[in-house]
């Protein structure tokens, strides 16, 4: 697709919102304070992918990296600027490394060292993204004693249970 096609695109649906927007609650600063990772970072990743790709192909793969980053860290932005929801999102921050590492793994030369760092940053953001969503959810269902019940349930099961010989 031809850069022109996207840019008139994307200047057409701006000007149709600023033209059935007249006199909202929302003005052009509103637009850039909630877009700006799709504006400004997105598609920086995205440019350093394309230059992988289209441009300098395999002796340029280290492009991966910041792309790779760029573009998480713009979506992981772009999510938690719709739906204020930065308490959550910023484990999607240490998964953008593994991300853009994981590329540079993928296309480069599948160096197996690589992915000690990526696992660890996988494994780490995974598990923050579970306690923090898994303690905002229960903090809202006020389910903490039925969660601490059946935790000392599954303890005293272990303890007491049939013990199976291996």
């Amino acid at each position: 697709m031809k850069i022109r096609a996207i840019l008139g695109a994307v200047l057409m649906l701006l000007g149709a919102y600023l033209f059935l927007n007249q006199g909202g609650s929302y003005g052009t600063g509103d637009i850039f304070a909630y877009f700006w990772p799709s504006l400004f970072v997105i598609p920086l990743g995205l440019f350093f992918h394309w230059m992988y790709f289209k441009m300098i192909g395999r002796k340029g793969v280290g492009l991966l990296i910041p792309g790779g980053v760029l573009l998480i860290a713009g979506m992981v932005c772009q999510v938690a600027m719709l739906f204020d929801s930065w308490e959550y999102m910023w484990p999607g921050f240490i998964f953008a490394p593994a991300v853009g590492l994981f590329e540079f793994y993928w296309f480069g030369g599948r160096n197996k060292w690589l992915l000690i760092p990526i696992n660890i940053l996988t494994v780490l953001s995974v598990l923050f993204f579970i306690i923090f969503t898994a303690g905002a959810l229960l903090g809202k269902i006020s389910g903490q004693p039925i969660i601490a019940v059946a935790i000392l349930l599954v303890g005293a099961f272990l303890l007491i249970g049939r013990k199976k010989e291996i």
